[in-house]
């Protein structure tokens, strides 16, 4: 069985932090192709007159660096080995977790599923690589596992091998899905103020075809996007 490589990242999770709009994202690729794939990334930053070993971050984004990150959303898209897939939650402040009898963090871990669970291959061996969160990360990845095996019916968990918490500033796709879930962050919570991520912003319109605030065709392949609203009681 082929293996499928999952760099899953988030953007403004937080419960209370003042920010309405939340992403989660992740880039996957074939498992062969990871080492080429960071070698190329680490050659453009060495292009542009960066260390290699920088890391690529949305929120270091700015108008003296824009060269660089736009060549980043160019390779992306002309990689024909990188997949992306976003969620995003436009307002968070319309949660009620007590109807729903759960946790903020219980939540978190059910939308991670939910943006996950379209990506799994059920023909292949899937590995994801989830940026770490805080100090419980260990035990809710493990929770999350067994509802994605569960889901998929993997009880062995030979479809979806492993879920593993890494550290972004040492894994090169990784940085990749950060870059892209900022700028759909951004996007969705308006802003328009830096003028390196409005640059980036534009490039990955053109790039996708999207516009970034509306879902997109659920087969889409390539760059895969879905605007997630809360369910109501009544």
């Amino acid at each position: 069985m082929k293996t499928i490589n999952i760099y899953g990242d988030e953007s403004c999770h937080l419960e209370n932090d003042n920010i309405k709009v939340m992403v989660l994202g992740a880039i996957w690729c074939p498992m062969e192709k990871k080492d080429d794939i960071s070698k190329s990334i680490r050659e453009i930053k060495r292009r542009n007159g960066v260390s290699p070993s920088m890391e690529v971050k949305w929120t270091k984004v700015a108008k003296t660096k824009k060269e660089l990150y736009v060549d980043l959303v160019n390779y992306f898209f002309d990689e024909e080995d990188l997949h992306f897939r976003g969620l995003v939650v436009p307002n968070k402040k319309l949660l009620d977790h007590i109807e729903f009898s759960q946790d903020h963090d219980t939540w978190y871990y059910k939308m991670y599923f939910s943006m996950l669970k379209v990506i799994i291959d059920p023909h292949a061996i899937n590995r994801i690589f989830i940026d770490v969160k805080d100090s419980r990360s260990g035990e809710k990845t493990k929770k999350l596992h067994t509802v994605l095996c569960n889901e998929k019916y993997d009880f062995n968990k030979e479809i979806i091998q492993t879920i593993q918490i890494v550290r972004s500033h040492e894994v090169e796709i990784l940085q990749l899905t950060d870059l892209l879930i900022g700028a759909i962050g951004y996007v969705n919570r308006e802003l328009n103020t830096n003028e390196g991520k409005v640059a980036v912003v534009e490039q990955i319109r053109k790039r996708s075809g999207y516009n970034l605030t509306r879902s997109t065709f659920l087969k889409e392949d390539k760059f895969n996007l879905f605007i997630w609203q809360p369910r109501r009681r009544f």
